[in-house]
């Protein structure tokens, strides 16, 4: 213990001296989980992807039992394994090191909470994966209960967690192993169904962004009634997906206390399903047979500006802090990271399929491990060494 306080102080100290403050919480006070600030004028958004296969995986995936079978690629045969050896630099600064140890300690009688989609739940495996390594088998324990996730480290007291709600808001699509994709139904309020699970979180990390692209409107089902298939409207997507994050404000403002948590909020994870974006004539090509990232650091996919817009202004009507990790730009380079097919499939791809892999690529979700584990990079330094504007 003696030893890692003084790791901490070391750290603290670093960051206080590159930064000259200790990031606040609007009010005079410390934000919660701080040991330092991010250096002045830091964007950590902008940069590129280094090759490093000096300090790049973080872990091995056969090593680490929590990564989903949809998400091992080279237990499915994936033959290459460059595009897990880039390490994201951002333009004039560094992000600091990953410490397991000290995260684990920071989160000591704390409950920790991941909350959307099969993304984030991507993302929480990497978190486990980075973190499970410095406690010892008999320390540590998992489970999942329906919607509910739960890591134990029990010598910190300590639980780190994922809740399946891909929309947020109630939806008929928040069976976490069975869900529609098509016709979405989501409940215009209240969100109880799902907040309630979220309450007595120290440190909660939302995403929403992929199951609200699927059509231009989506079906709002208005009242309580557990019947989900009267008294329905359309709306736009995109101000259907401004009306639940206005509940998820509200909900914080009514829930959360900033003097003991932090919220953060995940941007859009890209996909990569036209080659054609990124110059590739080929027709129907996509993300299949990419080994190396784009290059061209203007690039910008199909990721929806018009939801990151909204997800900006309405995170900025919060009165208490909302971090936003903005993992989207860095994600459009790498088209190289996907699951492609190498993963379980839920359905036995078919002659013609395997004949034309690219026609059963998923170039949405990532290999573990890969880029959900910058991600968590990101989220590290947002949470112990956040900014003064809390955003990246």
């Amino acid at each position: 213990m003696t030893k890692l306080l003084a790791v901490l102080a070391l750290v603290a100290a670093a960051f206080l001296r590159a930064a000259g403050q200790v990031a606040g919480d609007g009010a005079g006070g410390p934000l919660p989980f701080a040991v330092g600030a991010a250096p002045e004028g830091c964007d950590v958004g902008q940069g590129e992807w280094v090759r490093d296969e000096a300090a790049r995986p973080w872990y091995q995936e056969w090593e680490c039992p929590y990564i989903q079978p949809q998400l091992t690629c080279q237990a499915h045969g994936r033959p290459d394994k460059g595009y897990q050896n880039w390490r994201w630099q951002p333009r004039g600064c560094s992000l600091p090191s990953f410490n397991a140890t000290m995260m684990l300690e920071m989160l000591r009688g704390k409950r920790m909470l991941f909350v959307g989609d099969s993304l984030n739940r991507g993302q929480y495996v990497s978190l486990l994966c980075l973190l499970h390594r410095a406690i010892p088998d008999s320390g540590k324990s998992f489970e999942t209960v329906e919607s509910l996730s739960i890591f134990r480290a029990k010598d910190y007291d300590a639980t780190i967690e994922f809740y399946w709600a891909p929309m947020l808001a109630e939806s008929n699509s928040d069976d976490a192993v069975v869900h529609r994709v098509d016709d979405r139904v989501i409940r215009g309020a209240p969100m109880d169904r799902h907040s309630r699970f979220w309450q007595g979180a120290h440190i909660l990390v939302f995403n929403s962004y992929l199951w609200w692209t699927a059509a231009d409107n989506i079906q709002i089902l208005r009242g309580a009634d557990n019947d989900m298939s009267k008294d329905i409207v359309e709306m736009k997507a995109a101000e259907a997906y401004r009306l639940v994050l206005h509940q998820v404000v509200r909900w914080l403002e009514r829930n959360a206390d900033p003097k003991n948590s932090r919220a953060f909020f995940v941007t859009a994870s890209p996909t990569h399903t036209d080659s054609k974006a990124w110059g590739d004539e080929v027709e129907g090509g996509n993300c299949y047979n990419q080994t190396e990232p784009i290059r061209d650091a203007s690039y910008w996919g199909s990721t929806s500006r018009e939801m990151l817009r909204v997800t900006e202004e309405v995170l900025a009507t919060s009165r208490v802090p909302v971090g936003v990790v903005n993992i989207t730009q860095l994600s459009e380079y790498r088209r190289d990271a996907h699951t492609q097919m190498y993963k379980k499939q839920w359905a036995e791809p078919t002659a013609e399929q395997r004949a034309d892999p690219s026609s059963y690529a998923d170039c949405t979700h990532w290999c573990l491990p890969g880029v959900p584990d910058t991600w968590n990079e990101l989220l590290y330094w947002k949470l112990f060494f956040p900014s003064n504007d809390q955003a990246l």
